[in-house]
């Protein structure tokens, strides 16, 4: 008979470390494994597997999607809550985890985790507080104690220079919208089943609908700390707890009335958020060429200033105009003009699973650096085109469409530098066809900021047409 087993919420095994690993990644005697059993234990025995969607930020539980058989999000430093809101927010049935340590949550995600708590998101926080920094090398935390010995305090951490350790079920105590607030400890077996009772708690109060739960656990971090296992709990006992006191701050769970998540959120059907997110910009529908090969994965590349963002709009409204799915996806430098920058325009019949594009079947180059950079990501079969005016050097790709343009040159004939994008699209239309010029024409008159740069960027249109038809 089986009297001890794995919670139906973990993986029988743990890819993260290797084929067929039965162990996690953390440290000799760290209390995250421990949390977060209690946390599959508390799933299993609640019946939410299928529900929860657990949040993981950067720090020791970076990885805990290699170890939850439920839904996971990795999430960015410290903002696990705000995306724990957006989840909340549109899965009326989803059971939201955010699990954080407190470097995560009292230190970069600080304003985060006030203001969905503050809001009342009815979401489950879990707080690991081992007063440190843990995966990042053992830094002082906003939660390390007067006097304690870090990588970075190693004199001690002190009042005048520090500040106070940051107590924060205190901090959760004086907002008046958490329904649920504790704070248990992992130093001795006693510990561990109180933990065990208020982690299902603050999951219970989150399938009742009663609103934001936070409970803390204090954890060892015995590496970290320079301790044994054994002495690490001893010092949370005598002195961990000591500074932060073991308790429930706050239980209102049978008080408080279930929360009617519709009243928090208006739901719109798919053409209202539509028109939403489309605004007052009404595009012209065009009939479109149809001649589109294939999906098109579009890199427009160059310098900040040459309108290469705004090419990648122009070329995504044109395509949404012809009835396709379209995404744009930039990316730039901070530094944005005469820095480099790029856009991603994806074109497709079907709907879109993704922006991101690693294979462009292809490049618009507005310059020597794009070039570069961008070349040997196209797919075999692909296109490039070449601003000719600013790029001197032939491309490389043998098994690669390539058409040179001069670009700029042209734009410069009619003093408009800027409009040097204008040419690049309209070249990629006329020799690919996989957009109609015709289109371009039509969408440039309610595109373009400066209606008295509409014609000059018709007349621009119509000469590259007979520069393509001549090349």
């Amino acid at each position: 008979m089986i009297k001890h087993q794995k919670p139906e919420a973990f993986y029988d095994t743990f890819e993260r470390k290797g084929h067929d690993e039965k162990v996690t990644h953390y440290c000799p005697g760290c209390g995250h494994g421990t949390a977060q059993k209690l946390i599959a234990e508390a799933i299993d025995l609640l019946g939410i597997q299928d529900r929860v969607i657990f949040h993981s930020p950067v720090g020791c539980s970076v990885f805990s999607y290699y170890y939850y058989d439920t839904g996971n999000i990795q999430c960015s430093h410290g903002r696990a809550p705000a995306v724990a809101t957006g989840v909340r927010r549109t899965l009326d049935d989803a059971i939201v985890i955010s699990y954080q340590g407190d470097g995560d949550l009292a230190g970069i995600g600080l304003a985060e985790i006030m203001h969905a708590a503050n809001r009342g998101e009815q979401i489950t926080v879990f707080f690991i507080n081992n007063a440190i920094y843990g995966m990042t090398g053992g830094q002082m935390a906003p939660t390390t104690l007067l006097g304690q010995k870090t990588a970075t305090t190693p004199l001690g951490r002190t009042h005048g220079r520090d500040g106070e350790p940051m107590g924060m079920c205190e901090i959760m105590e004086a907002l008046t919208s958490p329904v649920f607030i504790e704070r248990v400890s992992l130093s001795t077996a006693a510990g561990v089943m109180k933990a065990r009772k208020a982690i299902r708690k603050g999951l219970e109060s989150q399938i009742q609908h009663k609103g934001f739960s936070f409970v803390e656990i204090l954890s060892p971090c015995p590496i970290n700390w320079k301790m044994t296992p054994v002495s690490a709990r001893k010092w949370m006992k005598e002195t961990l707890e000591k500074r932060y006191p073991v308790k429930t701050f706050r239980d209102q769970i049978t008080e408080r009335p279930e929360i009617d998540t519709h009243q928090r959120l208006p739901w719109l059907n798919d053409e209202e958020l539509i028109e939403l997110l489309q605004g007052n910009e009404v595009l012209p529908v065009c009939s479109g060429s149809g001649e589109a090969p294939e999906e098109q994965r579009i890199k427009i590349a160059g310098f900040g200033g040459q309108g290469v963002l705004s090419a990648g709009v122009l070329l995504a409204k044109c395509g949404i105009s012809e009835g396709l799915e379209a995404t744009w996806l930039p990316s730039y430098g901070p530094e944005m003009r005469g820095g480099h920058a790029n856009a991603t325009v994806l074109l497709s019949p079907d709907r879109i699973g993704s922006p991101v594009v690693d294979d462009p079947n292809v490049l618009i180059a507005m310059n020597g650096p794009s070039l570069d950079l961008f070349e040997d990501t196209v797919a075999p079969g692909g296109w490039i085109f070449v601003n000719s005016s600013i790029i001197s050097r032939e491309v490389r790709r043998k098994d690669v469409h390539v058409f040179k343009i001069p670009a700029s040159d042209i734009a410069k004939e009619h003093r408009l530098l800027a409009a040097a994008n204008v040419v690049m699209i309209t070249a990629y239309m006329v020799n690919t066809k996989a957009v109609s010029v015709e289109t371009l024409r039509s969408i440039l008159p309610v595109s373009v900021k400066k209606q008295e740069y509409v014609q000059t960027n018709i007349k621009i249109i119509e000469q590259t047409i007979a520069y393509c038809r001549d090349a």
